[in-house]
């Protein structure tokens, strides 16, 4: 029988100790941490996200800022605004939500980012500062992948993992993490150029999905026991949801899951460790200044 890996537990878990350090921030006379996002246009999967983020800061008492711009924004305008936030005390970290109008240079926007500010961990000085084991501010999904691996005490000590997909944003980053000393997993990352991809992620003890393709690892590509993080999230059109619309993972969970030992559901597994990873590099922002 498999364990499910809830990562609403293990996120109402962490802000209850983010609120905590909030309060004694307040009985000290300590500043309070101030978390503030960009969102440009209304694409449905950034206003779900960036709303939750907002209910989030209030749980754990961060001051929040939610800054909405039409789609039609010019790039200059969107780098003045983040140039603001950047020169802004009160202002701890940031994000600005992705993906972007396509007339944005995402490359130019995470670039312009102050380093100190990086909410999302995805400045090229954070990077780096993790891919070399210093302390920064690490990118918020893989940082919550890994949270949910500690806490469930999974063991990744010389285990194989395999990592589906090369993004910067995810892919990449928690190739690294999970190589890293204190973890100490042997590492492939594939990609849709892989050969016998389907070979080498049967033979992985932990699989990390993480390619934005629905369903994308099936039954025969799971040996019995493995451990399975699943990082999609495709939005269908649902007539079972209120929303009218519901999110799916890379991973066929139905016929995957009995072999599995642990395994996430979606949603309920990462997205919620990718938002309380936001909240965690403000505190680590708000602390240093």
């Amino acid at each position: 029988m498999y364990t499910l890996i809830d990562g609403r537990k293990i996120a109402a878990d962490i802000k209850q100790e983010i609120a905590r350090e909030v309060v004694k921030l307040k009985t000290e006379g300590k500043k309070i941490p101030h978390l503030a996002a960009i969102l440009v246009g209304n694409d449905g999967s950034s206003e779900t996200y960036v709303s939750n983020k907002v209910k989030d800061c209030h749980q754990v008492g961060f001051k929040s800022t939610l800054l909405r711009y039409s789609e039609s924004i010019t790039e200059e305008f969107l780098l003045e605004r983040i140039n603001e936030l950047n020169e802004d005390k009160d202002v701890d970290g940031f994000i600005v939500q992705l993906p972007l109008p396509s007339h944005i240079s995402e490359k130019k926007v995470i670039e312009s980012i102050n380093p100190a500010k990086d909410a999302d961990g995805f400045h090229p000085v954070n990077i780096g500062r993790m891919m070399i084991g210093l302390p920064g501010y690490l990118p918020a999904t893989p940082f919550g992948i890994v949270e949910l691996i500690k806490r469930y005490n999974i063991q990744t000590s010389g285990k194989s993992c395999v990592v589906i997909g090369r993004s910067n944003i995810v892919g990449r980053p928690v190739s690294i993490l999970l190589s890293q000393k204190g973890m100490d997993a042997t590492v492939t990352l594939v990609h849709s150029r892989t050969k016998n991809l389907k070979e080498i992620v049967a033979g992985s003890d932990i699989i990390i999905a993480a390619l934005g393709s629905p369903r994308f690892v099936t039954v025969d590509m799971v040996k019995f026991g493995a451990v399975v993080i699943d990082v999609g999230t495709t939005r269908v059109a649902s007539n079972e949801t209120k929303s009218g619309f519901k999110l799916i993972g890379d991973v066929d969970f139905e016929n995957v899951a009995p072999k599995c030992s642990f395994i996430t559901p979606v949603p309920g597994g990462v997205g919620p460790m990718t938002r309380v990873s936001l909240l965690r590099n403000t505190l680590m922002a708000a602390s240093l200044t």
